[in-house]
C-alpha cells in the first residue's frame, strides 16, 4: 500500500543505546525520551523505553494516552492548555509550565483527584519561546508553587534552539544552573532535574563544557536521525537514515516545464517561481502537501527532483530516469517532514526490524 513510510526500527533502538550511554558519560542521569514523531505508535514507543531511558515525553495528551501502558513517567512537553488540565492530570505524571494559573489548574484537579503532579518549571534562557524570563523576579512564582499541596517541583528546564535559535554553551546553560542555586539557596529547596534542553545541547558532549548541575536532557532527533540540531550535524557513530518515504507514480507524460499562459497563485496561494527547462519528463505522485511539507523531503535517486506540488499530488523532474506509470520513487524525511508524515492517516507506517 501506498505512499509508505518505511521505519528502520532496529537502527533507531541501537541509536538509542548509544546515545543513553552516551549521555551517562557526559553526567546526564536522567534521558527523557521525545516521541513525538512516532505520533502514539505503541509498539516502538515500547521498545525504545527499554534502553535506558528515565522518562518519555510527548507534545500531545493524545499521544500520552496511548502510552500508558509503558512503565516509565509519562511527560508533557508542551505547556499545557487550560482547556486539557483534567486530561493532563490523567495522562501525564510531569508537565512542563511556566505559567502560574495554569499549576494553579493543575493543583486544583490534582487535588479533587487526590493525585499529586510533578511539574518542571521552564525557563526562557535568551530563544525567547516558553519559560519564566531568566532576568524576571521569578521567585516569587517559585514561593507560591511550593504552597501548593498537589503539585511537586522536581525542577527546572529551558529550551534552546527552537524558536530564536539560540545555542547552547556553558555561558547560556550557566544562567539555568544559576536559577537553581537560587531557588536552593533562597527557598531551601532542593531540585531533583534540572533539564538543559534538547538534542541541540547534544553538540556540547565530550567538551567538558556542561555544568555539572545539568542532569537530564529531553532527546528526540539526535535519536531518530542520529542528529545534533544546534548545528544540525550528524553524530558520528550512529544510524542517520532510518526512514524512506515510497510513493507511487500516478502519471508519467512529457510536457512542458513552463506553464502556457498568465500565471498567478496556486491552490496554496503562493507565487511560485517556475524555470522554463522546454519539454520535460514528469512524474504526478500519489502524495502531497497534505501529508509533508515537499521541501522536507530529499529523493534518494539524484536525477530525480521535486518540482512542486499541490494537497494531493507531488510532481517530479523525471527526465533523465526511465520511471513509469506505478514505480514507486523513495525520499528521505528530515525530521519535521517525519513529524508530518507519521502524523499524516494517508501514509502507511511499515516498522521493519532489520
Amino acid at each position: 500500500m501506498y505512499p509508505r513510510l518505511v521505519v528502520h526500527t532496529s537502527q533507531i533502538i541501537e541509536n538509542s543505546k548509544l546515545m543513553v550511554q552516551i549521555a551517562k558519560e557526559n553526567h546526564i542521569d536522567y534521558v527523557m525520551g521525545i516521541v513525538k514523531v512516532l505520533a502514539g505508535h505503541l509498539d516502538i514507543a515500547n521498545e525504545l523505553a527499554k534502553t535506558g531511558w528515565t522518562h518519555i515525553g510527548d507534545s500531545r495528551i493524545q499521544n500520552l494516552k496511548k502510552l500508558q501502558s509503558i512503565p516509565l513517567p509519562k511527560v508533557l512537553v508542551r505547556l499545557p492548555m487550560l482547556s486539557e488540565i483534567e486530561d493532563v492530570i490523567n495522562y501525564a505524571d510531569i508537565s512542563l509550565n511556566s505559567e502560574i494559573e495554569t499549576i494553579r489548574q493543575l493543583n486544583n484537579i490534582a487535588r479533587k483527584k487526590q493525585r499529586i503532579h510533578q511539574i518542571i518549571l521552564m525557563f526562557d534562557l535568551g530563544d525567547l519561546r516558553e519559560g519564566l524570563f531568566f532576568q524576571s523576579h521569578y521567585l516569587e512564582i517559585v514561593k507560591e508553587v511550593l504552597t501548593f499541596t498537589n503539585i511537586h517541583l522536581i525542577g527546572i528546564g529551558t529550551n534552546l534552539t527552537c524558536y530564536g535559535g539560540l545555542i547552547p554553551n556553558q555561558e547560556i546553560l550557566q544562567r539555568l544552573v544559576t536559577i537553581k542555586e537560587t531557588i536552593e539557596t533562597t527557598l531551601a529547596y532542593p531540585l531533583e532535574i534540572i533539564s538543559g534542553g534538547n538534542s541541540s545541547t547534544v553538540t556540547l558532549f565530550g567538551q567538558h563544557v556542561i555544568p555539572s548541575s545539568i542532569n537530564s536532557l529531553r532527546l528526540g532527533e539526535s535519536i531518530f536521525f542520529g542528529k545534533e540540531t544546534s548545528y544540525s550535524t550528524y553524530i558520528k557513530g550512529f544510524h542517520h537514515h532510518n526512514f524512506v518515504l515510497e510513493a507511487q507514480i500516478i502519471e508519467a507524460q512529457t510536457k512542458p516545464s513552463y506553464p502556457l499562459g498568465p500565471t498567478s497563485i496556486n491552490s496554496f496561494g503562493e507565487k511560485v517561481t517556475i524555470e522554463d527547462k522546454g519539454l520535460m519528463r514528469r512524474a504526478i505522485l500519489a502524495i502531497g502537501k497534505q501529508d509533508v511539507i515537499l521541501e522536507h523531503l530529499t529523493p534518494l535517486d539524484p536525477d530525480v527532483h521535486i518540482l512542486g506540488g499541490s494537497s494531493d499530488h507531488m510532481i517530479c523532474d523525471i527526465t533523465n530516469t526511465t520511471y513509469q506509470l506505478g514505480d514507486v520513487l523513495s525520499f528521505r524525511p528530515n525530521y519535521p517532514g517525519l513529524l508530518y508524515l507519521m502524523n499524516s492517516d494517508y501514509v502507511h507506517k511499515v516498522f521493519k526490524k532489520k
